[in-house]
């Protein structure tokens, strides 16, 4: 698929005059302001190559002061900026496709406090999510924000498209994790509503309009995260099954005997285990049989043992659910099981062309979805093979659908938004959702208007219009 198949803006930028970029380098220091174009590259082209934008200038920050002075100065000259997390994003909402001024956040990078008694950690935005989960645990906390990106992606650009990940069944999504936020609004003033209080009824809950907005309404330089306690006992198991509705039997068990020790219920097609088997680095099926579907299934407790509930589930399930099962005997194992799950995405790159959808439905509508969709888009594109897996246990599924096998690449994609139109159909009559966690960037944005409240894409332009009157906060992104 090419970035003019997918409507993307193409209005061009005015060049960045030669004094202003002297101007911007003097806020950031020489060493940090980029123009060179082959240390461009890696700022402008996202890890799947599905957008490849530019920019005349990259800077990178290292202070809330620094970032502010470059949103005063670009209000001030009308210059368009593009904020830049780990540059992870699957959206395209990190890219500057019109020759914006990319901020890059990375050297926001210190984690300000910890604080134990609060169970709360003040990271900048920078800050590399695997750190951040590190530095919890070095004190006896979790933080439980998980990606498959966490060694790249950062806190900001979580924050700013509110991540999912696998634990979003028991500690729910990035929103759900912060506290307060420090912002750089578009004309360089600081909103400072960082917060470790869990009880504050003193207005308008102000944080929570940055969150998941993409960048279009500030820059998040900061934050405070809920910590959580350290679980005592992990146990994973590796389910064989015949359906997704056998697996949202399994679900009402499990949820049934663990409550909230249930901290992660991933539902897998044999064609995406496949895949990872297939392509995947030392990735193997746990089990000696193929089964049409899996669950990967995690109990966290605060106990030593979480095995016995595990048991207890596997046991009430095999009567009339389950085909086989195995509990990993050791971390080791466990991380074989996670890691067959995290190959899922990078091992349909060698099955060819991908049409990929985030999406979410109510729980017990996944399987009627998986079977209606999966008739729907082989209906379309015969041959098409759709690899669906993701988190059950809140309705959101990635439902890829790879090519035809020997099928042309480029015509394949050339259909992606058709196939948009017959999957996102089926989501949004189910009462779905057509970004569950990846969150909207150019990817979407077209689709947005047709498929959300009236009212609400009103008001969403009326706040873009009152923080971002000059357009220059990552524009032509979410709306």
């Amino acid at each position: 698929m090419k970035e003019d198949e997918m409507n993307i803006n193409k209005s061009a930028t005015p060049p960045l005059a030669p004094e202003l970029i002297e101007q911007f380098r003097k806020i950031v220091g020489e060493r940090h302001a980029i123009t060179d174009a082959a240390d461009i590259e890696a700022y402008v082209t996202e890890e799947r190559n599905l957008f490849h934008g530019r920019s005349p200038l990259v800077l990178r920050p290292g202070s809330t002061a620094e970032v502010a002075a470059i949103c005063k100065l670009a209000s001030e000259h009308r210059i368009a900026l593009v904020p830049q997390g780990g540059n992870t994003g699957l959206v395209g909402g990190q890219t500057p496709h019109n020759g914006e001024v990319v901020v890059s956040l990375r050297r926001l990078d210190k984690i300000r406090e910890v604080d134990t008694a609060s169970n709360t950690m003040t990271c900048e935005a920078g800050v590399v999510l695997q750190i951040a989960q590190q530095k919890a645990s070095d004190v006896d906390r979790l933080f439980p924000l998980s990606l498959g990106a966490e060694g790249s992606c950062t806190i900001g650009g979580n924050l700013s498209t509110n991540a999912g990940g696998t634990a979003a069944l028991a500690y729910g999504v990035a929103r759900e994790m912060a506290l307060g936020l420090e912002v750089v609004l578009a004309d360089g003033r600081v909103l400072n509503v960082l917060s470790k209080l869990k009880k504050d009824n003193t207005g308008y809950n102000l944080h929570n309009l940055f969150i998941g907005a993409e960048g279009t309404l500030g820059i998040i330089t900061a934050a405070t995260l809920k910590l959580f306690p350290k679980p005592r006992a992990v146990e994973t198991a590796f389910v064989g099954l015949k359906s997704p509705e056998a697996a949202l039997k399994l679900l009402t068990i499990a949820q049934g005997e663990a409550a909230n020790a249930l901290t992660s219920f991933e539902l897998l097609s044999e064609m995406a285990v496949d895949f990872s088997v297939r392509h995947g680095i030392d990735v193997r099926d746990p089990l000696s049989e193929k089964h049409p579907w899996y669950v990967l299934m995690e109990l966290s407790t605060a106990s030593d043992d979480a095995r016995t509930p595990l048991e207890t589930i596997l046991t009430r399930a095999m009567e009339e659910i389950v085909d086989d099962a195995v509990i990993a005997a050791s971390l080791a194992q466990r991380n074989n099981f996670w890691k067959l799950r995290e190959e899922m995405s990078a091992a349909q790159k060698p099955e060819g062309g991908s049409i990929k959808h985030d999406i979410s439905v109510p729980v017990a509508a996944v399987p009627a979805f998986i079977e209606e969709a999966n008739a729907a888009v082989v209906k379309l594109i015969p041959g098409a093979r759709p690899v669906p897996f993701g988190h059950l246990g809140d309705g959101n599924l990635h439902y890829n659908v790879s090519q035809p096998i020997g099928a042309n690449t480029a015509d394949y994609l050339a259909r992606w938004h058709e196939m948009n139109a017959v999957v996102f159909e089926i989501v949004l009559r189910m009462g779905g959702s057509i970004s569950a966690e990846h969150g909207i960037g150019v990817l979407k944005r077209d689709e947005l208007p047709e498929v959300k409240d009236k009212t609400a894409i009103e008001l969403m332009r009326q706040i873009k219009a009152m923080l971002d009157p000059l357009g220059i906060m990552n524009p032509g992104k979410v709306l």
